[in-house]
């Protein structure tokens, strides 16, 4: 990353972000992001859960998990159903991986030279949101790729799976400041893989996703109502299936995306400021 590419006219190190022009500040989360892509370009292994998670969820749920809830010879069906609702997970899967990233940056004392250079501070974090975007994109890609091999069929129209597509994004966006937040709170990227686990197997497991709330137990079932995975998968659900509400799913899965970022990309940015 050259200096000039750094260097705000009316910026200092450690200069309040607001005294950094919208310009500048664009610049600089160009000039990140394509430091994170290079990175993956040096390290494709770093690639792989984006690439084989996907392909291994989907094969496990129809074929191990498919005939057992949606009936046996019904896995088509089933699959209508799990394509859509995989969509909702992959942002979650994928942001959590982002706080293990932020985390071993620290570690490392890369985030430290960062915060030396006379950039805004959120833009070291937005760029990492990006590039992380992109990642569950080719996710989402694969996922619909293997669910076409299998039978899935698109009943909606082009803006509906566009719709789909990018409220999925913008929620796994939402989710990836939870998660980077976490990173600057812990000592390990171990620490945090394992409070994220605690977080992700509750609200994975416990949404419609895999399976219908109606065939849960009534406390749980309760749960899964108000659990925002549950309303972003049966908004995408409606949007590709083309049938269903899907004005109060989306509206709801956006306000959640909404008060998520409100709340913790504030909460990010000062702990990133503060982080010795």
């Amino acid at each position: 990353m050259s200096a000039a590419t750094m260097t705000a006219p009316l910026a200092k190190p450690g200069a309040d972000e607001g005294r950094i022009g919208i310009r500048a500040n664009l610049r600089h989360i160009g000039a990140l992001v394509r430091r994170n892509a290079l990175q993956i370009k040096q390290d494709p292994e770093s690639m792989f859960d984006v690439l084989l998670m996907p392909v291994v969820f989907i094969l496990l749920f129809t074929y191990v998990f498919g005939g057992a809830i949606a009936g046996k010879g019904n896995q088509h069906e089933y699959i209508q159903r799990l394509v859509p609702g995989m969509m909702a997970m992959m942002g979650m899967n994928i942001a959590m991986a982002v706080g293990s990233g932020v985390n071993e940056d620290f570690r490392k004392g890369v985030m430290d030279r960062f915060r030396t250079m006379p950039i805004a501070r959120s833009s070291v974090l937005i760029a990492k949101i990006v590039v992380e975007i992109g990642r569950m994109l080719v996710a989402i890609a694969i996922l619909l790729g293997m669910g076409f091999l299998l039978g899935f069929e698109i009943r909606g129209t082009i803006p509906e799976f566009l719709g789909a597509v990018v409220l999925s994004t913008l929620f796994g966006a939402a989710l990836m400041w939870i998660f980077i937040l976490l990173g600057l709170s812990v000592k390990t990227p171990q620490a945090v893989q394992g409070m994220a686990m605690l977080v992700l197997m509750p609200l994975q497991f416990g949404s419609s996703i895999f399976a219908p709330p109606t065939s849960m137990p009534s406390w749980l079932e309760g749960f899964t109502k108000v659990n925002p995975l549950s309303t972003l998968a049966d908004a995408a659900r409606a949007l590709l299936n083309g049938e269903g509400a899907v004005a109060h799913p989306a509206l709801v899965t956006l306000g959640w995306t909404i008060a998520i970022t409100a709340v913790t990309m504030p909460l990010a940015v000062a702990k990133f400021r503060k982080k010795t």
